[in-house]
Parts: C-alpha cells; structure tokens; sequence
C-alpha cells in the first residue's frame, strides 16, 4: 500500500515530535544519575550534566548501606505484589459479570462506575471514612484502597464482552458454572489486558504518595516514596549515620540523586517485559464499548 505525500508528512511529523519529547523527557533522568554518580565537588560546582564527572560510587554506597532505605523498599514491594495480585483479582470478579447482558442489574451498576470515575471523594469524608473502618495508621491501607479502579473495570469488562461466547456455551453445556469459566478459560486466555492492568495498578502503588502520607504516623510502615520525601526535604535524615570527615566524597545533591534513581530502577526493569502486552491490552480494551 503506497502512502500518500499528506500521510508521509503526517508520519515525520509524528515521528519528529516523539523524538523531541523523548529528548525533552530523557534529559532531566540523565542529569540525575549523571549527579547520582559524580563526585561532590563537581556537583558543588554545577559541572555536570548528561555525563558523571569525577566518576564516584560513594553516594550509591552509602544509600545501599542504609537499612531504613531497604526496609521501605522492601515494603513497597510487597504491597506492590500483593495489592497488584488482589486488584487484578477483584477487577477480574467484578467485571466478568458486567460484562454478561444477562446480567439485570449491569447497566446501572455500570452508571455507577462511570459516577465514581468521574466525581472522587472529597478528601474529608474519605478520609473519615477510611479512618472509621480502622485503616488509620494500618500497613493494609497501602493496598485496600487500591484494589479496585474504576477505569480499569471498564478497560476489563470491555475486554471480556468481546470473549467468544461459542467457547462459553460450549463450556456450560459440559457442566462448566460462572466461577470455573473465569478462572479455567477466561483469565488464561486474557493475558494481555491481564498484564496491562497489572501495570496500570502496579505503577500506582509503587508510587503512592497521598495515602500514606495521610493515614501513615509509623515511620517503620513508611514506604518508599515517603521514606524519598524525608531524603530529600529533611538533611539530617538524609545524612544519619554518614562519617564525619571532610573527605566525603557525596553530599545532601549526590544522595538525593542516587535515591530517586534506587526508587524507579525496579519499574524501568519491569517494563519492558511488559511493553507488549501493554499496547494490545489497552486497545483491546478500547474497541468495543
């Protein structure tokens, strides 16, 4: 199929702008593990940009050797998995019916939805809400909260309307029942909007911030992001336990560096085992309303 001039115009042009914000995009991280890996004299002096200078390990070193930084790290992992693992699973419980037009009360359970997408909570009564039910100060609320999403009900519902049905009438007719349909034929064969999901809810509670911040006094539940926030606004945390001579070779700059790269290093190594499963996923979830 020959393209047109207008659609190979339309190609660079896209084709330009992507580049330009991937540049725009990809500078600022270089810069960071640039200071992450510098010595701090030149950081002192504003010498580096998009390449480490007087080339350093000191700052890593010493964020590696923190125990407080792994407990956090640590921490999010786990309610990261875990919470991923309950999300897909009531995403996947909740969708598969609504997504069944025999279902009476889909439609306006779907109205639901789409209301609670549209309009959030205020953050009093949500907050008094979610204190009322015990999870003030409680490891769970880095998960509860998060297990379902409004907007990637709908990405799996859509997914399963266009399920074969020929394949579930077969199913039924040998004795299979809703639950064992779900789990034995269904979910196997949805792995990519399975693996999209997983990243959609993985990301946020990798990165949640608001929730903990909010519900959380315990330092020793505080999760990474948090413990990342006491690194860089508060020196005196950021520099506990380091020695005290003057020949450091980091400072309060190369630290922070080196822990905001610690934070995001396990979601650019996940992602692109997930990359494709991400694209199909999302437009599989897209095409058919």
């Amino acid at each position: 199929m020959v393209e047109s001039k207008r659609e190979r115009a339309f190609v660079t042009g896209v084709t330009i702008f992507l580049i330009l914000f991937s540049i725009a995009a990809i500078v600022p991280l270089l810069s960071v593990i640039s200071t992450s890996f510098s010595s701090k004299s030149v950081v002192d002096m504003n010498l580096v940009t998009l390449w480490p200078k007087e080339f350093t390990l000191d700052s890593w070193k010493y964020i590696i050797d923190r125990p407080d930084l792994w407990k956090s790290f640590f921490l999010t992992v786990g309610t990261t998995v875990i919470g991923t693992v309950l999300a897909l699973l009531m995403t996947a419980l909740f969708a598969y019916p609504l997504s069944k037009s025999e279902f009476r009360w889909g439609s306006l359970i779907m109205v639901c939805v789409v209301i609670a997408m549209i309009f959030k909570a205020p953050i009093v009564p949500y907050f008094l809400t979610v204190r009322s039910i015990g999870l003030y100060d409680n490891p769970l609320v880095l998960i509860l909260p998060h297990i379902l999403n409004p907007f990637n009900l709908i990405i799996m519902r859509t997914f399963f309307k266009q399920f074969p049905k020929e394949l579930e009438e077969a199913a039924f007719l040998e004795g299979c029942g809703y639950f064992r349909m779900l789990f034995h034929f269904v979910l196997p064969l949805s792995k990519a909007v399975m693996a999209t999901l997983a990243l959609f809810y993985g990301v946020v509670l990798w990165n949640q911030f608001q929730h903990p911040l909010f519900f959380l006094q315990d330092t020793n539940w505080f999760p990474l992001q948090i413990k990342i926030r006491q690194f860089i606004t508060d020196d005196s945390v950021m520099m506990a336990g380091a020695a005290s001579t003057v020949d450091l070779n980091y400072n309060e700059r190369t630290l922070r560096a080196a822990t905001v790269i610690f934070a995001i290093i396990p979601i650019i190594i996940v992602y692109p085992f997930l990359q494709k499963y991400f694209v199909k996923g999302a437009m599989l979830g897209s095409v058919k309303g």
